[in-house]
């Protein structure tokens, strides 16, 4: 049994206020370090800011009105480069901590032309991330939600109860992750009944990431929009809610692993050319052999969410959030 538990945020605009709120200044908290390049987690604790803000300006735009300068492309074109930033320290971290220790001696020796390159590449991503910080765009953005959040501005539909409205936001958002078609790779149909290869060898799952890995990739980043929607309203939800953004976020997870393991790889061979195979066999050997394993924890959460049963209990977990009591509480119902 839980408590009731007090809320004075009732509005879609005021969820749609507190979000922006948050992720703007997370967003600033960071900008400093980020100018002197002081720590990598500030790099992505900011970069995870932009991103959140981009899903509460997107996402409740409905029934905000916004300046010109907050916009999805202007907060994504920012994100984006930081983004390019913070891909070169996960590159750089990863090398250094998941595989440099697993190669022979002679491998880590030559595995330094790798890091050379990352960090004359990261040198010049990190003047385009400060450039970035400085320009009109980015300032005008600031400025601009400044200035809103000073004097918020609503569209009609702002004043709806939140729970009215909820799942009509959130369910467009978890059909289109749950029709993706990254769900049908490594799939069969039979007579109409969909089959789950579990029979695969390695090779035949690394010709499969080589032809169709953007695929899973497209999966992992509809993942992300969602978990990061779901996560804007958790305390209107109960344990199941919770549960299935803890799956999402796995699901987000092993792929990223996956994508990072090819982008990895990919720009390994376009630094080194022909030598990755003949001077990195070891490195090239882990990498597959990361690949295989995260496949198969991707697995049985790929045969979860086909079934029926796991996609309507998602949906009729969306379309049921607490119940809203007088006085701006919520309660959940008592079970058993």
């Amino acid at each position: 049994m839980k408590l009731a538990t007090k809320t004075t945020v009732q509005t879609l605009g005021d969820y749609a206020y507190q979000a922006i709120e948050k992720h703007f200044k997370k967003t600033l908290k960071w900008e400093k370090s980020v100018k002197k390049d002081e720590d990598p987690e500030a790099l992505h604790q900011m970069r995870v800011g932009m991103r959140r803000l981009r899903t509460a300006v997107s996402r409740f735009g409905l029934a905000l009105n916004f300046p010109q300068p907050v916009s999805d492309k202007n907060i994504g074109k920012i994100a984006r480069r930081l983004g390019n930033l913070r891909d070169l320290d996960v590159l750089k971290e990863t090398l250094e901590t998941d595989y440099k220790p697993h190669l022979s001696s002679k491998e880590q020796k030559y595995l330094q032309t790798a890091f050379d390159a990352l960090a004359k590449q990261r040198e010049h991503a990190l003047s385009t991330t400060q450039k970035t910080l400085k320009d009109e765009s980015y300032k005008s953005l600031k400025q601009s939600l400044d200035e809103w959040l000073a004097a918020p501005s609503y569209q009609p539909l702002a004043a709806v109860a939140i729970q009215q409205v909820l799942p009509d936001l959130l369910l467009p958002e978890v059909s289109s992750f749950l029709l993706h078609p990254g769900w049908l790779m490594g799939t069969r149909f039979a007579e109409l009944e969909l089959t789950i290869c579990k029979d695969w060898e390695a090779e035949k799952i690394e010709q499969k990431l080589a032809t169709e890995g953007e695929i899973l990739h497209g999966l992992r980043k509809q993942a992300k929009r969602v978990r990061y929607q779901m996560e804007l309203f958790t305390d209107l939800y109960g344990e199941s809610y919770a549960a299935y953004i803890a799956d999402v976020k796995n699901i987000q997870d092993i792929l990223g692993k996956l994508q990072d393991s090819a982008v990895l790889t990919e720009w390994l061979e376009d630094v080194l050319k022909s030598e990755m195979q003949s001077h990195l066999r070891g490195l090239t050997k882990l990498l597959a052999e990361n690949r295989y394993q995260m496949w198969q924890q991707w697995q049985p959460l790929q045969e979860r969410y086909l079934k029926v049963d796991s996609r309507h209990g998602f949906h009729l977990t969306i379309l049921h959030p607490l119940e809203l009591a007088s006085g701006g509480e919520t309660r959940e119902q008592i079970t058993e």
